[in-house]
């Protein structure tokens, strides 16, 4: 049997989700109207009821996401939304607060959100041993990693290849709680990383004036869906619950059309749902939002990743400024651009900046405020006019299921039978009296014309089989309404017979990896807490949230390095590096001052806030390059 592989796209609201299974998504995940980490995209149970319907007609997922943090008065309410997008057909729930493990739910299958700490094969199989048939691995591993945590056990594994990254591990990020007590673990981050800073060292000399030094590239792992795939990943996840409809679409067509592409003729893996899907436009990612791409640590710490001239899409890079004309700009490759296209450039000030192009004449760009540009100075186009108006069209993307149809003769009439690609059968008869045709002409071609005219239906008919004793006379009429009527009922017939997967939850007591939970494992409630100590966790650390230290606490964690975005890292760029940078490093953004901290051992950073107190160890003491003091 072929193991089925998935692309999960996001769905801020009902219209977005089916746009992404029109697309082709194998899955959505959306949120509810209460705990989603993302506070600005909520939705109602009655438009998760429809999205689940439409969904469902195509054997498509619908995933709820329940992942952050919950508070002991809000635990009642959370298992009574549970237990609704249960009795709606939910496929899933993602989670991240153990305390939904502890509730007495009904058998919902629930998945393991990025944010529960899917570092290692030890965790994830933890988690799968307590009844997860899903984990969402984090974002930092490589493909060792990832295939290391598929050999430990057979759970589900998620990863995502799209979108743009938090720069936190697996978002655990303090940042927003900190400078405004705003929590990204109840769904109100501030983005304090897409700030612009100032870089200071031990010295008090600035490095960096004015720079987005938290700020990353996006993620794109397209080419990388045969290795992960090879690797043990199953889910192809997209981000972006807030992003737009063009982005939706097109990065999940792209992503798609990767997939089918591989999976074609494979004998060990197949797309998880019905239907294809025939596009009008050419789906190519960076030409909706983006800040350029970076495959991330996937292959390993290889390239640098951050986005630091603007936290804002970049785009689609066209080509440099050839000359300054008419008030307008002579570009590379100005032909593929547009009236109205948004240009994306670094002026001359070193600053990101842009503009609008007015119109296009003969070969001039003419922006509708002109800024004085350096000739080769590189153009990007962060919004495309034509490619969006192209793909915000409804039959941008159409998505059809396989159909054959026969039409054959009863006692007393006619009758239709319609078979799908999945072997869903809908049969429709009426009875009429029979009377041969005037003319000699065979009345089968017509028939087929007609059958085959499917319209806006879910449906494309790949053949059509008519069987007749004589050429009997039939009213087209007649024949259209068969059709329709067969067809509607296959779609009833499609989501009442789809078969949602069901798990119930029994409470286990094996034990956790580690036994002692620092604030990172967000533990904001009674029952959270007793889960772990069920599992034999004797130290438990209360959630951030509830017991934040102003002034000295640690924000981040993160796998993403200033100094080695600097070229000054002494394991990666030791015989280039020059000499070291003076610690400790600091970020300053107005008020806001923050320590770094650099763990060379784990490859990561530590930012903290800036009355703490932190010992600094030498990198080459770390590395082991000269002895400890």
């Amino acid at each position: 049997m072929k193991k089925k592989v998935e692309i999960l796209a996001p769905a801020k609201n009902l219209y977005q989700g089916m746009a992404a299974i029109n697309a082709g998504a194998d899955a959505v995940y959306m949120g509810a109207h209460h705990f989603g980490a993302r506070s600005n995209a909520t939705n109602s149970v009655e438009d998760v009821a429809e999205m689940v319907k439409y969904a469902h007609l195509f054997k498509a997922k619908v995933f709820v996401v329940i992942n952050t943090i919950l508070y002991d008065n809000e635990l009642e309410q959370c298992k009574k939304l549970i237990y609704e997008l249960y009795d709606i057909g939910v496929d899933a729930l993602i989670i991240q607060d153990m305390a939904i493990m502890e509730m007495d739910l009904p058998p919902i299958v629930i998945h393991a959100s990025t944010q529960a700490n899917n570092r290692d094969a030890q965790h994830v199989k933890f988690l799968h041993d307590a009844g997860m048939k899903r984990v969402v691995l984090a974002r930092e591993l490589n493909l060792d990693q990832v295939r290391e945590i598929s050999e430990a056990t057979d759970v589900e594994l998620e990863f995502f290849v799209s979108g743009a990254l938090c720069v936190a591990f697996s978002g655990n990020c303090y940042m927003s709680v900190a400078n405004g007590e705003r929590s990204a673990n109840r769904g109100s981050c501030a983005q304090n990383c897409r700030l612009p800073y100032q870089l200071i060292d031990g010295t008090g000399k600035t490095l960096i004036a004015n720079s987005h030094l938290l700020s990353i590239k996006d993620l794109d792992l397209s080419d990388q869906l045969p290795n992960l795939i090879e690797a043990g990943v199953t889910s192809f996840k997209i981000e972006g619950r807030l992003k737009d409809i063009v982005y939706v679409k097109n990065n999940t067509s792209y992503l798609r059309q990767r997939l089918d592409n591989f999976l074609e003729g494979n004998e060990k893996y197949e797309k998880a749902s019905s239907g294809r899907t025939f596009y009008n436009f050419e789906p190519e990612m960076d030409r909706s939002f983006n800040r350029g791409y970076t495959a991330y640590f996937v292959n390993k710490r290889k390239e640098k990743i951050g986005s630091w001239e603007s936290p804002k899409s970049k785009g689609q890079y066209i080509g440099k400024v050839l000359e300054i004309k008419a008030n307008g700009y002579v570009i590379e490759n100005y032909e593929i651009l547009n009236n109205g296209d948004g240009l994306y450039f670094v002026n001359e000030n070193g600053e990101a900046d842009g503009a609008q192009i007015n119109i296009m004449f003969n070969n001039i760009a003419i922006p509708n405020t002109f800024k004085p540009l350096a000739v080769g100075t590189e153009i990007y186009r962060n919004s495309d006019a034509e490619f969006n108006k192209m793909v915000e069209k409804e039959n941008s993307a159409v998505r059809k299921i396989g159909v054959s149809l026969k039409f054959t003769e009863t006692v007393d009439g006619f009758q239709l039978l319609a078979v799908d690609e999945d072997g869903h059968q809908s049969v429709q008869s009426f009875q009429t009296t029979k009377e041969l045709a005037k003319s000699q002409e065979s009345v089968i071609p017509n028939i087929k014309k007609n059958l085959a005219k499917t319209g806006n239906t879910p449906f494309i008919v790949d053949e059509i089989e008519v069987e007749l004793s004589s050429n009997w006379f039939l009213p087209i009429s007649k024949v259209n309404e068969i059709r329709r009527e067969v067809l509607e009922q296959l779609v009833d017939i499609r989501i009442k017979e789809y078969h949602r997967e069901e798990y119930q939850i029994q409470k286990t007591d094996h034990p956790y990896p580690v036994q002692k939970l620092d604030f990172m494992y967000n533990v904001s409630n009674k029952m959270a807490r007793a889960f772990y100590k069920r599992h034999g966790v004797t130290e438990i650390e209360k959630a951030f949230e509830l017991q934040w230290d102003p002034g000295k606490a640690r924000v981040m964690t993160t796998k993403y390095c200033v100094k080695y975005e600097l070229g000054k890292c002494a394991r990666f760029q030791r015989d280039t590096m020059g000499e070291k940078l003076v610690e400790p490093l600091t970020l300053k953004h107005g008020e806001n001052e923050y320590k770094l901290k650099f763990n060379c051992k784990p490859c990561e950073m530590e930012i903290w806030e800036k009355d703490a107190e932190l010992e600094f160890e030498d990198e080459d003491e770390q590395l082991g390059y000269v002895p400890r003091r």
